[in-house]
């Protein structure tokens, strides 16, 4: 799309002002941004599954080994999938499957939340990212 003879006019006007060390210093800025995005952004590996029941600890998992747990809940049992480095809710008895559709969480402080069944997955390692619900 090309931009109307206003909008050019307004934008030559802006860039006759602009000095060299004016586009420096957004340059840099903007490669510090994409390079503080990308690694802090990136989660640790995970070291243990944390699975929470009715807001109490039901089980901390180790990652090393491969296992399915059989959590119960109000609704009835929510199946959650231990693979090496990696934990996902297999089932769920709840109606809209959030949790299911979240897929294998990897990376320490991914959470996967069954709400209505009140149970959750949460991955916690030594250099935890940014919980997923805050993503």
């Amino acid at each position: 799309m090309i931009p109307g003879p206003a909008l050019r006019g307004w934008l030559a006007a802006w860039a006759a002002h602009l000095k060299w060390g004016d586009v420096l210093v957004l340059a840099t800025a903007l490669v510090v941004c994409g390079a503080s995005a990308l690694s802090l952004w990136q989660g640790g590996r995970p070291d243990k599954a944390i699975i929470k029941a009715g807001g109490r600890v039901f089980a901390e998992v180790d990652l090393n080994t491969a296992r399915i747990l059989d959590v119960p809940g109000p609704l009835g049992a929510t199946r959650i999938e231990i693979q090496p480095g990696r934990a996902r809710v297999a089932a769920d008895p709840g109606p809209r499957q959030y949790c299911v559709r979240q897929g294998w969480l990897s990376s320490a402080g991914a959470v996967a939340i069954c709400a209505p069944n009140q149970v959750s997955l949460a991955l916690s390692g030594r250099n935890a990212d940014y919980d997923s619900i805050n993503y």
